[in-house]
C-alpha cells in the first residue's frame, strides 16, 4: 500500500477485510478558532466503515504540553479499544485544518505499525466526489495491538539541542508571523519566536489548493523555497507536534525521513533556559 492512497483506491479496496479505515481528525482550538467537535462531526458524517481515532485520547495525560506522544500501555489499550490492530492495513483521513492524519501516522510509526496511508483530499474531496457517507458511530471490534517500536522518528529536547552542534537541519511547520515573533505565541506563558538556525516551511504549503498533497516537483520546490534540503538530517517542529508531523509525511513522500520534536514550540519556547531567535531564518 502506498502511503498516500487516492478517494478511488480507498473506494475500490473499502471492502478489503484486512482494511481499516481510521478518522484521525483534531482540531487544536487556539484562541481565535472557532470551536469544533471531531467526535459529533464523526458521528454526522464519516467514510464508511470508518472509525474514530481519538487523537486526544490517545496522548500522554500527564504531560504539561498539548498533544505528547502516549507511552506504549496507552498507545496499545487505545488503538485496540478503535479495532486497530496487529495485521491490518490501515488508512487515516482527517477534516481539520491542521491535516491531523499526519499526525496519526507519525504516531503509529512511532510504535511500529508501518503499513500504513493517508487518503490524499481527506473526507473533504471524499465528499465533494458525491461519495457514499455512514452516519452514527460504528460498531467496532477490539483487536490486539502489539506496539514493536517506541519511539522511533521522535525527538525530544536533548535531541533538538544537539542538533544546534550538528548537521542537522530544524524546520518550523508554523506560520510566518509566528515563526519570526511578529506574532505573539497564542500559549500563555511561551515566548515568540524560533529555535535558532531553524528554517520556515509553514505547512499550507506543502499541499496543493484543493487540499491534496504536493507531489514530486512540486514539493521538492516547497522545500527548496523554505532553504531546506531534504536528503540531509532533519528535525520538523511546530506549535505542538502536530503540523510538525506534516512536513514528516511530505519529506516520506518525497523518500526521506525525518524526526518530529514533539515537545515542540509549547516546551522549547516555555523554557527560560533554552536560545531562542526572532526574525527571519
Amino acid at each position: 500500500m502506498d502511503p498516500l492512497v487516492s478517494t478511488q483506491w480507498l473506494a475500490d479496496h473499502l471492502s478489503d477485510r484486512d482494511l481499516r479505515v481510521a478518522d484521525a481528525s483534531y482540531h487544536i482550538d487556539l484562541p481565535g478558532e472557532p470551536k469544533r467537535d471531531a467526535g459529533a462531526e464523526f458521528t454526522a458524517g464519516h467514510v464508511p466503515g470508518a472509525v474514530f481515532m481519538d487523537l486526544a485520547g490517545f496522548s500522554d495525560p500527564d504531560s504539561p504540553f498539548p498533544s505528547t506522544m502516549p507511552n506504549a500501555a496507552r498507545f496499545a489499550s487505545r488503538m485496540a479499544r478503535a479495532g486497530l490492530g496487529d495485521g491490518l492495513r490501515i488508512v487515516l483521513y482527517d477534516d481539520a485544518s491542521h491535516f491531523t492524519a499526519a499526525r496519526a501516522w507519525v504516531m503509529l510509526r512511532a510504535f511500529g505499525f508501518t503499513d500504513v496511508a493517508i487518503l490524499d483530499g481527506g473526507v473533504a474531496k471524499w465528499r465533494a466526489e458525491g461519495r457514499l457517507v455512514e452516519t452514527g458511530e460504528h460498531v467496532v471490534r477490539p483487536r490486539h495491538a502489539t506496539p514493536r517500536e517506541q519511539g522511533k522518528g521522535i525527538a525530544n529536547m536533548a535531541d533538538v539541542r544537539a542538533a544546534l552542534d550538528n548537521d542537522v537541519q530544524i524546520i518550523d511547520a508554523r506560520g510566518r508571523a509566528r515563526f519570526t515573533g511578529a506574532e505573539p505565541d497564542p500559549r500563555p506563558g511561551v515566548a515568540a519566536g524560533h529555535i535558532p538556525g531553524a528554517r520556515n516551511l509553514p505547512y499550507k504549503q506543502v499541499f496543493n489548493s484543493d487540499g491534496t498533497w504536493k507531489r514530486g516537483d512540486a514539493l521538492r520546490a516547497a522545500f527548496a523555497d523554505a532553504g531546506v534540503d531534504p536528503s540531509r538530517p532533519m528535525v520538523m517542529t511546530c506549535g505542538s507536534g502536530i503540523t510538525a508531523s506534516v512536513l514528516a509525511f511530505a519529506a516520506h513522500l518525497l523518500g526521506h525521513q525525518a524526526q518530529v520534536y514533539d515537545g515542540s514550540w509549547s516546551e522549547w519556547g516555555a523554557d527560560p533556559s533554552t536560545p531562542k531567535a526572532t526574525g527571519d531564518a
